[in-house]
């Protein structure tokens, strides 16, 4: 049974590539970024293309490229162009496939959609990357209510960067969502390090 899941952050920043990399390759998915916003010369496909070291995967083409690193719907508005929730599909591929949003779940792609939209479209359960930081428990409990509301499937969430066992407990008590995994601080970030997080994934997600 094929496994395609959605990674969404809650908020900038999160890691969410790093993670969409390790998810990659432990599953040896397919990998697909919707909308690129900002650093063409070296997207977040090819960032994921470096650090995954798997035969299998394919790296399907964006479905927006736009050049400036802002929110997608205004980097669209100065290249001129509106993003279409119709110009969005699925890659056809029979294999497992990781979706990386641009951005978080309430992020505009245009006057009247969201990130939230294209999840909905896309309809593929969603993985939840959260950071600690001052504040992230609230935005991580937010996004968690967003898609709940929305009836949106969460697969789990995974906790990336200086761990912080008291936020997390408390997020994982509050909102009975599966711990995937707990990724470290990493500091230098490889396909060695990308295939050693694999493999821990590997025993959360084949269950």
């Amino acid at each position: 049974m094929k496994q395609q899941y959605i990674i969404a952050g809650i908020g900038t920043e999160i890691g969410k590539t790093f993670i969409a990399s390790i998810l990659t390759e432990s599953l040896e998915a397919d990998y697909w970024k919707p909308v690129q916003s900002g650093s063409l010369d070296f997207t977040d496909t090819n960032a994921v293309q470096s650090l995954v070291s798997n035969r299998k995967t394919i790296f399907h083409p964006e479905a927006y490229r736009l050049n400036e690193p802002l929110s997608p719907h205004a980097a669209a508005a100065i290249d001129g162009v509106e993003i279409q929730l119709s110009n969005f599909e699925l890659p056809i591929t029979d294999n497992n496939l990781i979706v990386e949003l641009a951005g978080g779940l309430m992020v505009p792609l245009n006057k009247d959609t969201t990130n939230l939209d294209l999840i909905k479209q896309l309809n593929l359960p969603v993985i939840l990357v959260s950071k600690n930081y001052l504040g992230s428990i609230n935005h991580t409990l937010l996004s968690i209510e967003v898609l709940k509301s929305s009836n949106i499937d969460i697969k789990g969430i995974i906790f990336n960067g200086e761990s912080n066992p008291s936020s997390e407990d408390y997020i994982l008590n509050y909102t009975q969502v599966t711990l995937i995994a707990r990724v470290n601080q990493e500091q230098n970030i490889s396909q060695e390090t990308v295939k050693k997080y694999a493999e821990d994934f590997r025993k959360t997600l084949c269950h």
